[in-house]
């Protein structure tokens, strides 16, 4: 639960700790096991478990956002962040946040221009699935088109808000 009261970057810690409670278990739950062995109940545990991460993601960007829109007058906040940034020779943040504001997109929205930029970009900070394919015989892990479930996927996002965060505090 996020509460207004707590600072942005304890929610963000609040987060990530609700993040790899759910990696950590993705993990136990694989662990020694092939992905077409699992059976019924461990693939909607996983299921289960990659949505609750999915949702801290988008939930902590969203407070992100709304917290930093007071440092902008009117529009898109990730742009505005990413000019700032840049204006100031911070470039790679601004690429890592940008980044991980496509891939909250695509959380949010799935297939769509975020989805397509992020597979075009080459992205190193994230697996970047295709959609899949309805043809295909055997059924995928339950993982969306961001894999969320690697342990790197939250702590490159909560790193690019802190920066972004204090980056924008203190100018």
């Amino acid at each position: 639960m996020m509460d207004a009261s707590q600072s942005l970057p304890e929610l963000v810690a609040a987060a990530q700790a609700t993040a790899k409670t759910s990696q950590d278990r993705i993990a136990e739950i694989l662990d020694g096991a092939a992905p077409e062995a699992l059976t019924d109940a461990q693939t909607k545990e996983i299921t289960a478990e990659t949505v609750a991460i999915e949702l801290a993601a988008v939930d902590i960007f969203t407070v992100f956002e709304a917290r930093m829109q007071r440092h902008f007058k009117r529009g898109p906040l990730s742009r505005k962040v990413k000019a700032a940034l840049l204006d100031v020779g911070k470039a790679d943040l601004a690429d890592r946040l940008y980044q991980h504001y496509l891939a909250i997109n695509v959380l949010k929205h799935g297939k769509g221009a975020s989805h397509r930029e992020l597979l075009g970009n080459k992205s190193t900070l994230f697996v970047v699935r295709p959609a899949p394919d309805p043809e295909a015989d055997v059924p995928p892990l339950p993982t969306g088109l961001i894999d969320v479930t690697t342990p790197h996927f939250f702590v490159g996002l909560a790193q690019a808000i802190l920066e972004a965060y204090h980056f924008l505090e203190n100018r």
